[in-house]
């Protein structure tokens, strides 16, 4: 084998190698508000249901990258939740919400939000009448 074969070989697994260990510390780490709590300085995703009870603070004049809300987790834990981004369309719709981010002083500070919302689709099928035709 050639010399700059086995260079091209070692480099191919160094970079793989370097691809691996990337995408392994970029995993998602689901949690709930009270291990987000404890552990402030780590990323998390935290899935829940938007508290309608609460008020949603969106001024879209003075500060159109900023919103905060009320959530529930999947423990049923309440938690403020101040978003970095403009109000997504329909929020108040939204059936589940998954923000990521860290916890920071009984709040959570979401650098990214995603959103389930209610589907056209739900609530099973349409009925179709079929009249058979005759021949």
């Amino acid at each position: 084998m050639k010399k700059s074969q086995i260079i091209l070989i070692v480099l191919i697994a160094v970079i793989l190698g370097l691809m691996i260990a990337n995408l392994m510390g970029e995993s998602r780490t689901y949690a709930s508000f009270a291990i987000a709590a404890e552990h402030p300085n780590k990323s998390f995703d935290i899935v829940g249901k938007l508290d309608t009870t609460q008020e949603i603070h969106y001024d879209a004049i003075n500060n159109p990258d900023e919103f905060y809300f009320y959530m529930f987790d999947e423990e049923n834990q309440n938690s403020k939740v101040i978003v970095n981004k403009p109000k997504p369309q329909d929020f108040e719709r939204s059936t589940q919400v998954v923000i990521s981010g860290k916890m920071g002083e009984n709040v959570f500070k979401a650098t990214s939000i995603l959103l389930k919302c209610p589907s056209k689709y739900e609530g099973g099928s349409p009925t179709i009448d079929v009249e058979e035709a005759e021949i």
